[in-house]
Formats: structure tokens, sequence, C-alpha cells
């Protein structure tokens, strides 16, 4: 089914809509979530509330592309859910992502601070579009889909070490892009 085809059962208030998500993209978003929560039960929950986002937002968005729209919605609940539960308690790869990419994050929240953030991400999609599209794959996959470096490596059919060295290697790059742009990291 297409993602128009899903986006007009949505706005016709079919409850199978829901159920065309799922099978669609139910495996890749309990697998962004899980990554974000380090629990099954936890990432089921967050999926099944993303899905009743989509279901509340459509109408009246029309988004395009439609993935995009449900993983960034997926994304920030399960982001939510692990600022809210016992991080103490529950390691997980999103643990291990924050620390590599603290460098890169404000922590104060003020007006400032938030058009900052909203220069900052549109010089790190500049950034991105400098890489060549393996290495950008290999960016996106760990650091928006909470993908862990085993899980890169087969997807892209390149070594561990290789997915690790082109990791920091692009993190070493966008150091010194954002530096060139008055970012200091």
């Amino acid at each position: 089914m297409s993602d128009q085809e899903i986006i007009d059962m949505l706005f016709e208030r079919l409850e199978t809509s829901l159920t065309a998500i799922d099978t669609k993209y139910g495996k890749s978003c309990r697998t962004i979530a899980y990554n974000i929560v380090g629990n099954e039960q936890d990432a089921e929950e967050c999926v099944n509330d993303a899905y009743l986002a989509v279901w509340n937002s459509i109408p009246p968005e029309k988004p395009n592309p439609f993935a995009a729209f449900l993983f960034k919605i997926l994304r920030n609940i399960a982001m939510k859910k692990h600022r809210t539960s016992q991080t103490q308690k529950r390691k997980c790869v999103f643990e291990e992502l924050l620390a590599e990419m603290e460098p890169f994050l404000e922590s104060e929240e003020t007006v400032e601070s938030q058009i900052e953030k909203r220069e900052l991400a549109r010089m790190i999609e500049e950034f991105l579009d400098t890489l060549s599209p393996e290495n950008r794959a290999v960016f996106m996959r760990r650091y928006w889909f909470s993908e862990s470096y085993a899980e890169i490596s087969r997807a892209m059919g390149i070594s561990e070490n290789s997915v690790s060295t082109r990791l920091m290697r692009t993190r070493e790059k966008m150091r010194k892009y954002l530096n060139e742009r008055g970012v200091l990291v």
C-alpha cells in the first residue's frame, strides 16, 4: 500500500489505516523505539503512541514523505519516554549515542538557544550534504535510527571497524565544519 493511500485512509478516519501503517512501517518503528528506550514493552508503547499521534495529526496534516513524519513523531515520543524513565537502571544504545554526540548538543532552553539549535540543525544538514551517500547513510543509521555498529555493519555490508572509523572521521569532519562556521564544539 502506498503512503498516499494510507494518508487517504486516515483522512477518511478508517481504523484500518493504523493496520496499514503497522504492516508497512511497524518493524522499523519498533526497532527505532527499542534502540532509544532499550525495553520491548516501552518500545511497543512508544509505537502505539506514535500511531495515535499520527491518527490525531492527519487530518489536517498531509505529510510528504509520510515515513519521515511518522519516524520523527516516534523518535520524539521515545526520547521523551527515555528521559522520564530511570536511565540508571536501563542502559541502552541511546545512552551511548548521547555520549558520542554530547559535544554538539546544548543543555539550556532559552529563546536564543532555540534559535541557535535551528541554525545548528541547518548547518548539520548542509554538512550531511557534503558526505558521500554511503557515509551519510552510516551517520543517519547511527544517529537518527539509533542502530548499533553491528546492525549498520550488516545492513551496509562493511565491517564494524569500518563503521566505527567512518563515524569517528565524520564526527571530526563535522566538528571542523561547524568550527569554520563559528560554532564552537
